[in-house]
């Protein structure tokens, strides 16, 4: 057969990831290991910083397994056979959940304490709670002035 895929039952267009795959897949794996299920998708709870601080701890110590969807989905079985906690990047669309998973995993792991060169820069950057969960400020570098545009002169005091 070699495909994971099939069209879903009463129709439509697309196709969903079947269910025997994800389960054998899924079981292959030592559950004694594994913390966490995370399925992204559109359904799910919105991601925030707040929430990847939270989660990066928690990820820190344990297995995690990430299920991605692709074309229009899963078959929905697999959430009634395991427990999933499922989160969406955004109200839009991408082509496959791989690219969700890469965005999820990279907001993760630069938290991780030794990722990021200077931690310190971790602290005050958008969406942090030293911002006020507000976007990062405009910032410059040298020459101070650059073809007519300057830096902001209470920068330069």
């Amino acid at each position: 057969q070699h495909r994971v895929d099939d069209k879903p039952y009463g129709g439509g267009a697309g196709a969903l990831i079947e269910i025997e795959p994800m389960y054998r897949a899924i079981t292959s794996i030592d559950p004694e290991n594994v913390m966490k299920k995370i399925y992204l998708g559109p359904r799910g709870e919105r991601l925030k910083q707040s929430k990847i601080e939270k989660l990066s701890e928690e990820l820190q110590e344990s297995e995690l397994i990430i299920l991605c969807g692709h074309y229009e989905g899963v078959d929905h079985r697999v959430f009634e056979m395991f427990e999933f906690e499922e989160y969406s990047i955004g109200d839009f669309v991408v082509s496959s959940g791989e690219v969700a998973a890469m965005v999820f995993l990279d907001a993760i792991v630069r938290l991780i304490p030794g990722v990021i060169g200077n931690s310190v820069s971790l602290h005050e950057e958008s969406f942090s709670e030293a911002l006020d969960g507000k976007p990062e400020y405009p910032q410059y570098t040298r020459p101070s002035e650059f073809m007519g545009y300057a830096v902001p002169e209470v920068l330069l005091s």
